[in-house]
């Protein structure tokens, strides 16, 4: 039978982040590969989620979320990025940040209009664009510190693009785009009426004294800037799904027609444990990065005792070597030699290139890991790369 299906579905590849968690499973290895931390919520947001299902808040919430949270969610952002959001008209929670990305494309872009995106890029961009109808320009970060060329970025504009998507900390390079970055971004779209689309998932977790600069801050942004984030990273709950929008009303009333009618609601129990979450004190974020800031310095000089190549993460909790200097071929080669005979999974880096060869020598490790699990890391890597 020939299957007639929709177009849109064609350009679409397996995600190789969820095919390589397959894989590690078939191996019974170490899954480096997704960027789930092996870690619990704090245990006083675990405990009002497990109140919350016992007494009974086990159906949908308002679509736009819990007012409840969405209170949170302003107060949080008021106190870490000075943003007075209404939480009534300007907060909308969804699932995860995932489905706030695609809702927010599918609100904003029209199909045949530019969207720029930097890479390397997080997989789910360009499905997300897909599913729009949006046009990819691309803008490269160039490793090993992940500059931005503002000619490069000119160039792009040039393009009368309609938004930008702008992920910081951002995944899988590490890099933190600094404020003057930011400030040339933000200057650009507003002589070109540009939105920008910020995926902040990794907000709190930065290192070397780094601080997130939020783009909707910045002069003439509020208006022109969608934020996105959750509680998927920071408060390390990934499977509830509960992310949330943050943007001017006039753009926030077509995000949520979209959001309703792909997701309805994202899960109240976990939006009741959300707000517990929200409320966290300040030592709670200086002591997530220093969980991780450890992690990344352990991994580090793993990689360096080796003579590995290796990219300095200033943010998130992933790493990328390069591995074309390693006789073990291509990144897809590498990948599945390392699960095979050390079970670790990585990410073959080209996943993270619209062209496949400009990743071919790279690889993500995901270092949100228990310390008896980075120890294993450490003693197979030895063994697979002595071999």
């Amino acid at each position: 039978m020939n299957f007639n299906i929709a177009q849109r579905t064609e350009s679409f590849q397996e995600s190789v982040i969820r095919k390589m968690t397959r894989v590690c499973q078939q191996y019974k290895g170490i899954n480096l590969a997704q960027g789930f931390p092996e870690k619990d919520p704090p245990e006083e947001v675990l405990q009002e989620a497990l109140r919350a299902i016992r007494q009974g808040n086990n159906q949908y919430s308002i679509t736009w979320g819990l007012p409840a949270l969405r209170e949170a969610v302003a107060g949080k952002v008021s106190r870490f990025a000075g943003l007075k959001a209404d939480p009534e008209k300007e907060v909308t929670i969804t699932c995860g940040s995932s489905e706030a990305i695609v809702a927010s494309l599918m609100a904003l872009v029209n199909p045949g209009e530019k969207v720029i995106v930097f890479e390397p890029f997080y997989e789910n961009y360009l499905p997300g664009l897909t599913l729009c109808g949006g046009i990819p320009e691309f803008v490269r970060l160039r490793d090993p510190d992940w500059a931005l060329d503002p000619d490069e970025l000119k160039k792009a504009f040039s393009q009368k693009p309609k938004a930008v998507i702008l992920n910081t900390p951002a995944n899988p390079s590490g890099k933190v785009f600094s404020r003057g970055e930011m400030e040339t971004i933000a200057r650009f779209c507003r002589e070109n009426g540009a939105y920008v689309i910020t995926d902040e998932i990794y907000e709190h977790i930065l290192y070397d004294g780094l601080q997130h600069v939020h783009m909707a801050s910045l002069p003439g942004m509020w208006e022109r800037t969608v934020t996105i984030s959750g509680i998927s990273k920071t408060y390390s709950a990934t499977g509830w799904r509960v992310g949330y929008v943050i943007a001017h009303h006039g753009l926030m009333s077509a995000i949520r027609k979209c959001h309703d009618y792909m997701v309805v609601a994202a899960p109240t129990p976990f939006q009741m444990g959300a707000v517990v979450a929200m409320g966290l004190p300040d030592s709670y974020y200086r002591d997530l990065k220093e969980f991780y800031r450890e992690r990344r310095d352990f991994l580090l000089k793993v990689f360096e005792d080796l003579s590995v190549p290796v990219f300095r993460p200033a943010g998130a909790y992933y790493m990328m070597i390069r591995i074309n200097g390693l006789g073990r071929g291509d990144d897809e080669a590498f990948a599945m030699a390392l699960v095979e005979k050390a079970g670790l999974a990585v990410v073959p880096g080209s996943s993270f290139y619209h062209r496949p060869e400009d990743g071919r020598d790279k690889v993500r490790f995901c270092f949100a890991k228990k310390w008896e699990t980075l120890n294993q890391v450490k003693e197979r890597m030895e063994k697979f790369l002595k071999r």
